[in-house]
């Protein structure tokens, strides 16, 4: 299971985000992400180059509940140049605006609303939704799965897993060893972590974004899924 660092709190870019990237840059984290909100454009593309410079994959997830606004932010992913969109519901219309770009999209299942954000429907309409997304050419999807509204979050990772061949992204509200190991038994392929590292909630006792990362990434190694290669992040 893959750890996508997403440079982020509150739904936002940090605004500190380029030394925040240096801060982590020597700890081999291959998948690392931001929205599209919270810092300017120079900036963000300051982050993604030095995202890829770091030999990691690059990663924007979109945050914007109106259609406009959401298809605003797959053209700032093209502008950006970031291998994975992820988020936003509007598939169709965000699939044309990547055509020809190579950037996999990974949209919402269920029904996302408000800031941050939280999920809305049940297992079978997260089913229903990632077999739409692999029918459309998706890449796979985007589970807020630890911020659902109606359901048990591990139930819906199940019915994902259960309802897409596609890459399955667990994205929210994670902030323990615990949740990892149960959702990688539930099938994702990769979770986020970005406002419990910078509110300090992994590890209460831990001062810097380097040692609040240290009990995520010695949860994987004991997996035996923590540092990759980058081919291997590339492929996976």
């Amino acid at each position: 299971m893959d750890f996508i660092l997403m440079l982020t709190r509150a739904d936002r870019t940090v605004s500190d985000c380029l030394r925040a990237l240096d801060e982590v840059a020597g700890l081999g984290i291959r998948h690392i992400g931001f929205k599209d909100v919270g810092a300017d454009l120079p900036t963000l593309r300051q982050l993604a180059a030095r995202i890829h410079d770091l030999g990691a994959i690059s990663h924007l997830e979109v945050v914007s509940e109106s259609r406009d606004d959401a298809l605003a932010s797959a053209r700032a992913a093209v502008d950006l140049g970031v291998d994975r969109l992820m988020g936003g519901t509007w598939i169709e219309e965000t699939l044309a605006l990547l055509e020809g770009t190579g950037i996999e999209y990974l949209p919402f299942a269920g029904r996302p609303f408000g800031h941050p954000t939280r999920l809305a429907g049940t297992p079978e309409q997260i089913a229903a939704d990632c077999r739409r997304a692999a029918a459309a050419g998706c890449a796979g999807v985007d589970l807020l799965a630890h911020r659902a509204t109606e359901a048990d979050p591990l139930e819906l990772v199940r019915a994902a897993r259960a309802a897409t061949t596609g890459r399955l992204v667990v994205a929210g509200s994670i902030t323990t060893p615990a949740q990892i190991t149960a959702l990688g038994a539930a099938g994702a392929d990769a979770f986020t972590i970005g406002s419990a590292l910078f509110a300090g909630a992994v590890d209460p006792t831990a001062a810097t974004l380097k040692s609040q990362l240290a009990p995520v990434l010695a949860v994987l190694e004991e997996a035996g899924t923590g540092r990759q290669s980058a081919a291997n992040a590339t492929s996976g």
